[in-house]
C-alpha cells in the first residue's frame, strides 16, 4: 500500500508546514525569505525541491489546503457519485463535466461552502478545471503520464534542446512523479477495465490503433483492491474530488522531496494576492490567508530576493497581469497573456450497444492514437465510474488545435480575464468529430446528447489542461527568467504555448526540472 505518511515524515525530518490558523501555526513565516514558490503543482513542486537541495531557504505559499485529515467518513476526500463540501473549492453545488444523464440533473449535487478540492473557473466560451490543494492539479486529474513522441517536441516547445529533454529530463520526471505502467496480463481480464477494452476493439473497427499509457497510479495497489484484499479507491469512484489510496499525487512525491530538505517551509490556505518590487531589488509578496470557510485569519506581506511564479495558468496570469496593469511591476512584456491555449480538448461519448462494465476504473489507461493523421489526435478512452452499467464510451480528445486564446487584465474584478471566442472551438471539435464519426460508423453507434448541457454530443467549453499565457523564449527567456526582473521567475504550465497532443503534467515536469538545473547555477542563487 502506498505510503500516506510521507509529509509528517519529511516534516519530522526538519521541515515546516504552517498551519493555516494563527493559533496553531508551528512557527512564524518570516518577513524575508530568499526565495518564495508560489504555488504547489508540478512547476512548483520541482522549483521548491531543486532550491531547498540547493540549500536555499525557500518558502512555498498554497492557496488550498494540505489534504491529509480524515473527515467523520473516516476518508479525506469524497467519491464522485456521492460528493461532499470536500468535492469543490467554495462552491454551492458541484460541478462536474457532465451536466445531465438522460436529460436529467442528477450529476451535480448541492454541498456546503469549503475549501474544497476542485476549482471550475468560468470564463465567456470557456470553463478551466484546476486543483486546489498541495499538489494542485495532480489531485484532481486522472494520472495519465504520457510523454509526447519525440518528433513532436519541435512544435509543442520550439527552441528547447530534444535530445536534451528525452535522454535527462522526462526520465528524471518520471522517476520523481512514481510514473508505472499496467500490467497487460491483468488489463485484459478484470473487470474494471472492460470499458477501455471495448474502446480498443471499437476503434480498431475504424481502423485506429490503440496505445497503452502510463499513469501514477500504483497499478500493483489497484490490482489489491481488485481482489478486495485493501480499501478502495480507483475502484470506488474516486477521480475528480480526489484519491484516499493509491495515487502518486505531488503531494507523496515532489512535495515531501522538498520538505525533506529541510530548507523548503510549506504555508497553506495562503493565496498571493499581489506582487511587486522594492527599491532594493527584492519582491514583495502579498498574501492572504483564510480558514476551510473562506474566513480570512491573516495577511503579511513576505520579501524575497527570487521569486518563482508556479501557480498554474491562472493564478500566474493573475499576478503577472495585474502587476503590469497596475504598476508594480510596470516592465513586464507585452506578451506575457498571449497564446493560451486549452490543449484542444474535446470531450465526447457514444451510446454502446455493448456492456462497458458496471465497475470502471477511474485511472484511464488506454488511448486512441491518431497523431499521424492530418489533423492529430489523440482520445483518452475515459471511464464514467458510477457503479452501475451505463452502456457509454465516454473520451477527452486532445486535439491539435492552432486556435489561440489571451488574457487581459480586468481592473473591476482585480483578475486576468480569458479572451476566447465562441468560434474558436470549432476546429477541435471538427477534428474530434472526423475520428469519432468514423468510430460510430464502423460500430453502428450514435453519440450520446444527453451527458452536456444544450443537447450537444461534444463538451467543447471546458478544459482540463489550461497552457500558456507566459510562453517560453516570447514573454520569458528560454528557461522562465522574466525579462527587466532579475530574481523573477515563471516556472508551470504558462510557459507552454497551448498544446502538447497528450496530457501535459509530465511535459510541465520535464520543463520545470530543465529550467531549474540551468538557474540555479547560471544565476548563483543562494541564500
Amino acid at each position: 500500500m502506498l505510503g500516506l505518511t510521507m509529509l509528517g515524515a519529511a516534516a519530522a525530518a526538519g521541515a515546516t508546514v504552517v498551519a493555516a490558523d494563527p493559533r496553531v501555526a508551528r512557527a512564524a513565516t518570516s518577513t524575508f525569505v530568499p526565495a518564495v514558490v508560489v504555488g504547489s503543482g508540478y512547476g512548483a513542486s520541482v522549483s521548491a525541491l531543486r532550491l531547498g537541495a540547493a540549500g536555499v531557504r525557500t518558502l512555498m505559499l498554497e492557496m488550498g489546503q494540505l489534504w491529509n485529515t480524515p473527515a467523520a467518513d473516516g476518508n479525506v476526500f469524497c467519491t464522485m457519485v456521492n460528493p461532499d463540501q470536500r468535492a469543490m473549492w467554495f462552491k454551492t453545488m458541484t460541478e462536474a463535466p457532465l451536466d445531465t444523464l438522460l436529460w436529467l440533473p442528477v450529476i451535480n449535487k448541492q454541498i456546503n461552502s469549503y475549501a474544497g478540492v476542485l476549482d471550475r473557473v468560468d470564463f465567456p466560451n470557456m470553463k478551466v478545471y484546476v486543483g486546489r490543494g498541495v499538489g494542485g492539479g495532480s489531485l484532481v486529474n486522472g494520472g495519465m503520464a504520457v510523454t509526447p513522441t519525440k518528433d513532436s517536441f519541435p512544435d509543442i516547445l520550439p527552441g528547447v534542446d530534444v535530445d536534451e529533454m528525452y535522454t535527462t529530463y522526462y526520465p528524471l520526471a518520471n522517476r520523481m512523479l512514481g510514473v508505472n505502467s499496467v500490467d497487460p496480463n491483468w488489463w485484459n481480464t478484470t473487470d474494471c477495465y472492460q470499458f477501455a477494452r471495448v474502446g480498443r476493439d471499437d476503434a480498431a473497427k475504424a481502423g485506429f490503433s490503440t496505445a497503452f499509457v502510463p499513469n501514477v497510479y500504483d497499478f500493483d495497489y489497484m490490482e489489491q483492491e481488485a481482489l478486495g484484499q485493501v480499501p478502495k479507491s480507483a475502484l470506488n469512484c474516486e477521480v475528480i474530488y480526489g484519491n484516499n489510496h493509491g495515487k502518486r499525487s505531488l503531494d507523496k512525491s515532489y512535495v515531501p522531496a522538498a520538505l525533506g530538505t529541510g530548507n523548503v517551509t510549506l504555508k497553506t490556505l495562503t493565496k498571493v494576492t499581489g506582487i511587486g518590487r522594492n527599491a532594493d531589488g527584492t519582491y514583495a509578496v502579498n498574501t492572504s490567508t483564510v480558514d476551510t470557510n473562506g474566513n480570512t485569519t491573516s495577511s503579511q506581506t513576505v520579501n524575497c530576493k527570487y521569486l518563482f511564479l508556479g501557480a498554474g495558468v491562472l493564478g500566474t496570469m493573475n499576478l503577472l497581469l495585474q502587476a503590469r496593469e497596475t504598476g508594480t511591476l510596470p516592465a513586464l512584456s507585452q506578451q506575457f497573456g498571449q497564446n493560451w491555449g486549452p490543449n484542444g480538448n474535446i470531450m465526447t461519448a457514444r451510446a454502446n450497444w455493448k456492456p462497458t462494465g458496471s465497475v470502471q476504473s477511474g485511472m484511464p489507461t488506454l488511448g486512441i492514437d491518431a497523431r499521424n493523421q492530418a489533423v492529430p489526435v489523440f482520445a483518452e478512452i475515459a471511464p464514467m465510474p458510477a457503479n452501475f452499467e451505463l452502456f457509454i464510451s465516454l473520451y477527452l480528445a486532445i486535439t491539435k488545435s492552432p486556435e489561440r486564446g489571451s488574457f487581459s487584465y480586468d481592473p473591476t474584478s482585480g483578475q486576468a480575464r480569458l479572451n476566447w471566442g465562441p468560434s474558436q472551438k470549432d476546429f477541435a471539435e471538427n477534428a474530434a468529430k472526423t475520428l469519432f464519426d468514423k468510430v460510430n460508423a464502423a460500430n453502428g453507434t450514435i453519440y450520446r446528447y444527453d451527458l452536456f448541457s444544450g443537447n450537444r454530443a461534444f463538451g467543447d467549453d471546458f478544459c482540463y489542461h489550461p497552457l500558456g499565457g507566459a510562453v517560453l523564449g516570447s514573454a520569458t527567456d528560454m528557461y522562465g527568467r522574466v525579462p527587466g526582473y532579475p530574481g523573477l521567475y515563471v516556472n508551470d504550465a504558462s510557459l507552454i504555448p497551448g498544446w502538447t497532443g497528450v496530457n501535459p503534467f509530465v511535459t510541465i515536469t520535464a520543463l520545470a526540472e530543465r529550467n531549474m538545473a540551468r538557474v540555479i547555477p547560471t544565476d548563483n542563487i543562494t541564500n
